[in-house]
């Protein structure tokens, strides 16, 4: 047996990588959806949203490759909830394969974390999904500033307080009359972060089309209509959100403020990801589209839209129910949605008594994350986006947030899974690993990128059909594409990686 298993890694290491890649994807190996991402390559995805100037500018260089201006089209399509791969019961190996030694993956990584291109703070760690073991660290307990990665924990904790199938809903409700008699109407906001005003794309099946204010008014339309009623007076009700709705970079074309009434994340153009210019005041514009969208179902809206919060004693006439949580947090991590992570940091507030701001939807995530074990000592959440410097999390954090959210026991959690750009395929990582090909289609990750601030989280099956989590993080490089690429490097190299 000794002499066998010596041949046939001989002939592992002869065989090309490419060659290597294509039986293990063809095998089916635990990289979450893979299959599904490939069918999804013609949907185009943003840098990271948290991105600055710089590295939109060099996203906008490639045709059509995945920057900031991208083509219309229908979300990539989830993966299924439950994988066999990830759910199966092991004995010292997922499916039989051979786990990686500390020594032998220390030998691939020590040196590229010495990359030049990295920033003074350089932090690793890295996961065995079957065992639940480290198998790799390198000050994996030091917290650094996570950029967007830190959007695997704001969807871990929103999944874990609110569930899966949780969906948000917008309502309009009559609550009394005015003084001349006429109803007065309230659209209340339930904080829906995909709440549209557009016109559905055509085609888009009805499953993963989000709640529309157009089939919200035209339901409104009806159940007024059954009353008699033909002219009303409209309010807007986003009081679910405490504040404040500025974040604190102030205004910035990366976040919309952030209310519970929301349309197309208050977007000005007709862009559906990544930078864009934003409405001052979101739930007004909202009311606005929803007032134009009665009067054209023949409801005469007479004055202007007004906040007014509307009383428990209110008459529903007609909501609006989002796509699942499970939906969302994949979009959210496949586009790193800054606005749909901002929303989810305070319904997780919401669902668990925190005050709805961005510092007490922080502090709901990082509790919640707590309470699942996960390593949040010394760490710091301002906020459920990334967007802010004062964030702080450990590579540790982010690899061991991964493992749970592989974990057999933890089916609620596997859209974090599903909803990570493949390499060289989907989303952030559509327009990388170029010239990593022992990475690309093997790497499924979350980027974090801003000035100065490169990051890297994710799932890699080894060589050896080893599925493993990695969080790689640097802060303080000058060169951020230089960086990314080392980033990506790290990641390649644990893909290529049979580290015994």
């Amino acid at each position: 047996m000794a002499d066998e298993w010596y041949f046939a890694r001989q002939w592992w290491r002869k065989t090309p990588v490419q060659r290597k890649r294509t039986w293990q994807l063809t095998a089916g190996s635990a990289v979450a959806g893979l299959a599904v991402a490939a069918g999804a390559v013609s949907v185009a995805g943003p840098w990271d949203s948290g991105q600055r100037t710089a590295e939109r500018a060099r996203a906008a260089r490639w045709d059509d490759g995945g920057g900031e201006h991208h083509g219309d089209g229908p979300a990539a399509p989830g993966a299924a909830p439950v994988l066999a791969a990830l759910g199966a019961s092991v004995k010292g190996g997922g499916d039989g394969a051979p786990p990686p030694t500390g020594s032998g993956l220390a030998d691939a990584l020590a040196p590229l974390l010495k990359a030049p291109a990295l920033g003074p703070v350089r932090t690793a760690s890295v996961m065995d999904v079957a065992t639940g073991r480290e198998v790799f660290a390198s000050r994996p307990d030091r917290t650094a500033t996570p950029a967007s990665t830190i959007k695997l924990g704001t969807a871990v904790a929103a999944l874990t307080a609110l569930g899966p199938d949780h969906r948000f809903t917008t309502k309009a409700v009559q609550d009394g009359r005015t003084k001349d008699g006429t109803p007065k109407i309230v659209l209340v906001g339930g904080g829906d972060p995909t709440l549209t005003a557009r016109t559905p794309t055509q085609g888009t099946p009805a499953a993963q089309r989000p709640a529309a204010l157009g089939d919200l008014a035209a339901d409104t339309a009806r159940a007024l209509k059954k009353r008699g009623t033909k002219k009303v007076t409209l309010r807007y009700d986003d009081s679910l959100y405490e504040g404040p709705v500025l974040h604190p970079i102030g205004p910035n074309e990366n976040l919309a403020p952030i209310t519970a009434l929301t349309a197309d994340e208050g977007r000005l153009d007709d862009s559906g990801h990544g930078p864009a210019p934003r409405a001052t005041d979101p739930s007004a514009e909202a009311a606005r589209a929803f007032a134009d969208d009665l009067r054209a179902h023949g409801i005469h809206v007479t004055g202007g839209t007004e906040d007014a919060d509307a009383r428990r004693t209110a008459t529903r006439l007609a909501a609006a129910r989002s796509l699942p949580l499970s939906s969302i947090v994949e979009r959210m991590l496949t586009h790193s949605d800054n606005d749909i992570a901002e929303q989810l940091a305070r319904q997780t507030a919401v669902a668990t008594g925190q005050p709805t701001t961005f510092k007490g939807g922080g502090r709901a995530v990082q509790r919640t994350l707590g309470q699942l074990r996960i390593p949040v000592a010394r760490t710091a959440f301002e906020d459920g986006s990334g967007l802010d410097r004062d964030d702080r999390v450990s590579a540790r954090l982010l690899s061991h947030v991964l493992l749970l959210a592989a974990a057999p026991d933890h089916p609620e959690l596997r859209p974090v899974l599903t909803g990570l750009p493949v390499a060289g395929f989907t989303g952030t990582l559509e327009s990388r690993y170029a010239d990593e090909a022992a990475g690309a289609g093997a790497v499924r990750a979350k980027t974090g990128t801003l000035t100065g601030v490169n990051t890297l989280a994710g799932t890699v099956v080894d060589a050896d059909g080893r599925l493993l989590t990695f969080a790689f993080m640097t802060n303080g490089a000058s060169d951020g594409i230089a960086a990314q690429q080392s980033l990506d490097r790290l990641a390649s190299a644990v893909a290529n990686c049979g580290c015994r």
